[in-house]
C-alpha cells in the first residue's frame, strides 16, 4: 500500500517565534556507575543551535551521546550542567513547555498491541491535554496512510505501518519541533520513500525536523544543515553543502583504446593509479588542479579515451575523517 501524504496543519507558534527551535549551550551529562567504574562523561560542554524551520541532521557513531542528547530534550535523563531550550523554553525551568514543544519519534516500535491505532493517537492526545474538539486523528491517520486500519488491533500491522502510527503518534499535539530518532532502521525502500515524503511535507508546513540516522546518504539528501558529534562534543556543524566542501578531493576514471604499462608521464604531478591495462584513475584537488588539464596531458600524449567518470567525495568521507569510524558496504556507519 502506498501511503497517502495529507498536508498537515502548521504547528501553532508564538507570537515572538524563535530564532532557534532548539538550543543546547554548555550542556552536561555524567554517568555515575555503580561498583569501581569511573564516571563516565556523555556529554561535554556541548554547544548547538538548530535553526526554526530546518531539516536538521545529528550524526555520529554509537556512542557519540546522540541518544543522551535526545533523553535530555525529551525530558527523560536529567542534565548535569548547561542549559537546553526547546522553542525559548529551558527543559529544566519549564519542563512541561518543552515537552510540549516537541514530539518524539523513537527507535523503538513501544505500543499496545491491543490498541488499535485511532484509540492510541486519541489517548496520547489526551495526555497532551488537547481537547476533543481540537484533536486530529482522522487526519493524522490519512496522512500516514493509516485511515483504513484505524479500528484494527496494532499488533495486525506490518511493521512499516507501525513505524508511521509513530510518527502520528509524535504529532498529536501538533508540536513545532519533530525529533526522528533512527526512524529508518530496518525497514524497506518503499516505507523510506514514503516517510521521507510526509516529513518534507511537514517540514515545508513549518515543522522543524531533528533527524538521527546512520544512513549517511539519508541525511545527505534530506537535511539542509548537518552537524557531526563524536565522544560527547561537536565535531562539525554547518550547511550540507558547506560541509561536503570539506573533502578536497575528486578522481577521474577513464577507459582507454589501448593498454598502458605504467601511467603517462604526462600526468606527473597527479595521483595516478592504473589498476587495469585500459583502465586510469587520476585523482586530484579541484581548489588546486583543474580537470582540464588532466585532459589536455591525455591528448598531448597521444592516449585515446573511449569513457569517463568522476568520483567525488561524499558526507560518508567526512564522517570518516572526523570520527574515526568504519563503515561497510550497506552504507551504514560504524564506531571504530
Amino acid at each position: 500500500m502506498v501511503a497517502h501524504v495529507g498536508t498537515p496543519t502548521p504547528a501553532p507558534v508564538p507570537v515572538d517565534l524563535p530564532a532557534n527551535a532548539v538550543e543546547l549551550r554548555g550542556l552536561t551529562k555524567i554517568y555515575q556507575p555503580t561498583g569501581k567504574a569511573g564516571p563516565k562523561h556523555a556529554l561535554k560542554g556541548l554547544d548547538l543551535a538548530i535553526p526554526r524551520g530546518s531539516l536538521f541532521g545529528l550524526l555520529g557513531p554509537n556512542g557519540a551521546g546522540k541518544s543522551t542528547l535526545i533523553n535530555i530534550l525529551a525530558g527523560l535523563v536529567n542534565k548535569t550542567g548547561g542549559t537546553a531550550t526547546i522553542w525559548g523554553h529551558e527543559v529544566t525551568e519549564h519542563p512541561r513547555r518543552a515537552r510540549a514543544s516537541i514530539g518524539v519519534v523513537p527507535q523503538e516500535l513501544n505500543m499496545d498491541p491491543f490498541f488499535t491505532p485511532r484509540e492510541m493517537l486519541e489517548l496520547q492526545a489526551g495526555l497532551y491535554g488537547v481537547p476533543k474538539r481540537e484533536r486530529r486523528t482522522d487526519e493524522l491517520l490519512d496522512a500516514v496512510g493509516l485511515a483504513d486500519k484505524a479500528d484494527a488491533h496494532a499488533r495486525s500491522l506490518s511493521g512499516g505501518m507501525k513505524r508511521r502510527l509513530m510518527v502520528a503518534k509524535a504529532m498529536v499535539h501538533t508540536p513545532p519541533v519533530l525529533i526522528l530518532d533512527e526512524p529508518t532502521a530496518g525497514v524497506d525502500v518503499e516505507l523510506r520513500r514514503q516517510l521521507w515524503e510526509y516529513v518534507r511535507t511537514l517540514n515545508r508546513a513549518g515543522t522543524t525536523v531533528l533527524l538521527t540516522t546512520h544512513y549517511l546518504k539519508e541525511a545527505e539528501e534530506l537535511c539542509d544543515t548537518i552537524a557531526i558529534i563524536n565522544h560527547g562534543q561537536v565535531v562539525a556543524c554547518e550547511p550540507t553543502a558547506t560541509l561536503l566542501r570539506r573533502v578536497d578531493a575528486k578522481a577521474m576514471c577513464f577507459t582507454l583504446e589501448r593498454d598502458l604499462t605504467a601511467p603517462p608521464p604526462a600526468l606527473e604531478g597527479f595521483s595516478v593509479e592504473l589498476p587495469e591495462p585500459r583502465r586510469l584513475v587520476v585523482r586530484y584537488q579541484p581548489s588546486r588542479q583543474r580537470a582540464g588539464a588532466i585532459l589536455s596531458a591525455l591528448a598531448a600524449a597521444g592516449i585515446g579515451i573511449i569513457d569517463v567518470t568522476t568520483e567525488e567525495s561524499d558526507l560518508e568521507d567526512i564522517f570518516l575523517q572526523l570520527t574515526g569510524g568504519a563503515h561497510d558496504n550497506t552504507g551504514v556507519v560504524h564506531a571504530a
